[in-house]
Order: structure tokens, then sequence, then C-alpha cells
């Protein structure tokens, strides 16, 4: 089961009853937010409302992921699903931009031509919508999967407009210029784009098998020819297979001859690569070098004494 150690109660928090929660509420939220925005005039929330909906999109993905990541390996999958989560997020984000570029079209159309909005519905609307995401983000915040932080990014970006749709509903009750509706469905969406194409960068770095951004290729290859018997490592690759499981191939050059040795190396550089994540490692060890690694490089690093 995928959550992080709640500290309070002494066990992982379950994030698919925390998921569900949220996608009931936020739902049943989307529906009003809907109503609301076409009884008061309001673009801003009926912007609102189309973020809200990819949030339900995105919880329900979310949960999808986690639970199709709990599959057991078979000789057709031997990884599993650990890759749903990613895949989810990586739609999560195209739809946000989807959206994202519908709602600048119309905030647009709308600063041409400004409409009357009624700012007292429009307020007591925006406030309840604040208080539903900050109640899902109370729910889903601490996950270390990039699946689920992609659903709380919705969630929160949604809560940072919800905050600026109050705002607006004020200040348009207060003076009554109604252009401030539009120019706020405009910034709600631009805070969309940005953080669909932070999530988008994530997803297609791990797709693409990328080294993590997090981990320092270097210090993992300086971690490794380190231990004691290591002469040298090449043929190293590096990648994630989801948000929390890196995993690396490689080729250890030693002139070790004793296989209980050669074990203990393995054990070693297996115990020092835990603290990049990398929970998967497949390592090739060889007496003699490859001829195609006698030239020293980026990925064929090695040294002899």
């Amino acid at each position: 089961m995928e959550g992080s150690y709640d500290h309070a109660a002494g066990a992982p928090r379950d994030y698919r009853k925390s998921l569900k929660t949220a996608i009931i509420v936020t739902f049943l939220f989307l529906v009003v937010e809907v109503a609301g925005g076409f009884l008061a005039g309001s673009l801003a929330l009926v912007s609102d409302a189309g973020h809200m909906f990819s949030d339900v999109l995105a919880l329900l993905l979310a949960l999808v992921a986690l639970v199709l990541a709990e599959e057991l390996p078979t000789p057709e999958r031997t990884y599993g699903y650990h890759r749903a989560e990613i895949f989810a997020a990586f739609v999560n984000a195209l739809l946000l931009i989807a959206v994202s570029v519908v709602l600048l079209y119309e905030a647009w159309q709308r600063m041409q031509n400004p409409a009357p909005v009624a700012g007292g519905l429009m307020l007591l609307v925006a406030v309840i919508g604040l208080a539903v995401n900050a109640g899902v983000v109370w729910l889903l915040h601490g996950s270390s999967s990039l699946n689920v932080r992609s659903a709380f990014l919705h969630v929160v970006g949604d809560t940072v407009s919800s905050v600026g749709v109050i705002a607006g509903a004020v200040w348009i009750t207060i003076t009554g210029q109604s252009i401030v509706d539009p120019l706020l469905s405009f910034v709600i969406t631009v805070v969309i784009i940005v953080t669909a194409v932070r999530i988008l960068r994530e997803t297609v770095t791990i797709l693409l098998q990328f080294t993590p951004p997090s981990v320092d290729f270097d210090a993992v290859v300086a971690d490794m020819t380190s231990v004691s018997g290591v002469d040298g490592v090449h043929h190293v690759h590096l990648w994630s297979l989801c948000s929390d499981i890196n995993v690396l191939d490689a080729h250890v050059y030693s002139c070790e001859r004793d296989v209980s040795r050669i074990e203990a190396i393995k054990r070693e550089i297996k115990e020092r690569l835990k603290k990049y994540s990398i929970l998967h490692s497949t390592l090739e060890f060889e007496c003699e070098e490859c001829k195609e690694c006698s030239v020293v490089g980026p990925v064929g690093n090695h040294s002899q004494e």
C-alpha cells in the first residue's frame, strides 16, 4: 500500500481512502461551482470549476494508479504496474494544459466584452470552494508518490485560485468593476499551466528513463568505485521506475577471485545505493575490462591502481 508514515497513528497513511473522500467532496462542489458560476455570470467561477473538473480526473486517475500499482508482478509484467502512476500523472498534466487553453480563450473574449457579475453569490461560492480545497489539501499532503503529488498540486493550485476569486468577488461587490472577473480567470489559467508543465517535465523524465534529477550520477559512480575491491565501473544506466523507486544496471570491474568476497562487495554496493533510493540494482562483475570501455567517459568511468 502506498502511503507515508503517520507518526501520530504509528502506521502508514492510506491514501486510497483519502483519495476516495477527496473525489466525492470535489465532485459535489464542482456541481455547485458550475451552477454558481452560471447564476452569478462569473467566468472566474466557471474557470475555477474547470480546474475542479481536472482535479476530479487527477484524483480519480491517482486512485486507479494506486490500485493498479499494488498488483503483483507476473511473467508478462515483471515490474507489475509501478509505471501506472507515472502514466496517470502524465495524462493529468496534458488534461490541465487542454483545459487551460480553453479558459484562456474564454477569458480573452470576456475581457473584450465585460459582462455584469453577481459579486455576492460569487463570493459565497468561492468561500465554500476554499474550504473544500483546504480540506482536500490536508487529506493528500505528505505523499512521496509523484502520482498523488500531482493530484495534490492540482488541488493546491485550485486553493490559490479560490483565494483569488474571493478577492475578486469582494472587489466586484464593492466597486461593480466586472472586468476583474476575466482577469482573475486569466491568472488562474496561468497558474494551472505552470503546474502542468512542471508535472509534465517530471513524468517525461521518468518515461524516457533519464537519470533522476534528484540523484547525482557522478556521486553514485564515486560511491561504487570507492568500495574496497572495486577497480572501476562502466555501462552504468540509472533511471526511475516510478516516483520513489530508482533502478541501476552496471558492470563492475574487479580483480577479486574469491566468490564470497565478490558477494560481500556486491552487498556493500547495494547498501550504498539505498541512500539514492536505488532499490533495484543489477551488478555484473567482470575480471577483465570490456574492450569498448577502454576509453574513459562519463558513463564508462573506471580507474586502476
